[in-house]
């Protein structure tokens, strides 16, 4: 996989993008793009896109937000507000796209990524949504165990193995913890906000994920009925590790079903 850089403004500031193509040769059609979890970077993903985008027979992009994997990484005054996945969502999203040449994109996001696409589909044309583990409201499950990853990064080797995917895990770790344990954050909620989707979505979700309940996919559903649930038994946070050849068939089955629909 070969990485290249897009240099974007955004937050006051140029930063440097992060990215890769997948599945460069694939006949004409949407891209996928790909939306990582909240300590997530382009190399973290491992194969999993690739496998999908040859599965689907889709032209793939992933990237790393800015402060993950090699792109830009936060300045050491920074701190998120909660609004920070909105901004990627309407701002950051959007600039690469246009930057790229993409539009009408497949979304394939992860946890705080799928949260992200969901904010991005609400406002731009897309070809289709597919969330993993996706969060749309503040849950307790969900601060407990980002309060246990902040003591892990204090007390165990993880922070030597984030090293192995971005060139500062201080930069992606804390960014990432601090806002998710912000009190201000607790508030945080967009149920409101991802009502005006219009594209199809299948949102997965494994049984036993330890970042959140079952309510967070079927919230969804409830206000989308375009929306196909996934409940993965035996499969926590990332159904890609934990299952994927289950989420390979179900992604496969929902993308041909919808490029019928549109052939």
């Amino acid at each position: 996989m070969s990485v290249r850089f897009a240099r974007l403004p955004f937050d006051g500031r140029e930063v440097d993008i992060e990215y890769a193509w997948l599945h460069a040769d694939a006949p004409p059609g949407p891209t996928m793009v790909f939306l990582h979890e909240g300590l997530g970077s382009v190399s973290m993903w491992k194969d999993f896109p690739r496998q999908a985008c040859e599965r689907l027979g889709l032209r793939g992009l992933v990237y790393s937000r800015p402060g993950y994997g090699r792109s830009t990484p936060r300045r050491a005054d920074e701190h998120w507000h909660p609004d920070f996945m909105h901004r990627q969502a309407h701002e950051l999203l959007p600039a690469l796209l246009a930057a790229l040449g993409i539009q009408r994109p497949w979304l394939f996001g992860h946890s705080d990524g799928g949260s992200i696409a969901l904010l991005h589909a609400a406002r731009h044309a897309c070809a289709g949504v597919i969330v993993l583990a996706p969060h749309i409201l503040v849950e307790d499950v969900s601060v407990t165990s980002i309060a246990a990853a902040r003591e892990a990064y204090l007390g165990t080797d993880l922070r030597e193995r984030l090293g192995r995917y971005h060139d500062d895990p201080d930069s992606a770790f804390w960014a990432w913890n601090r806002i998710w344990l912000d009190p201000a954050f607790r508030a945080w909620d967009i149920r409101r906000d991802i009502e005006a989707i219009t594209c199809p979505i299948l949102a997965v979700q494994g049984v036993d994920d330890e970042y959140g309940t079952l309510e967070q996919i079927r919230g969804i559903a409830r206000r989308l009925p375009q929306t196909r649930l996934l409940e993965i038994p035996d499969c926590r946070h990332s159904p890609h590790k934990d299952q994927p050849q289950v989420l390979l068939d179900a992604c496969d089955d929902f993308h041909r079903q919808h490029q019928q629909a549109h052939a």
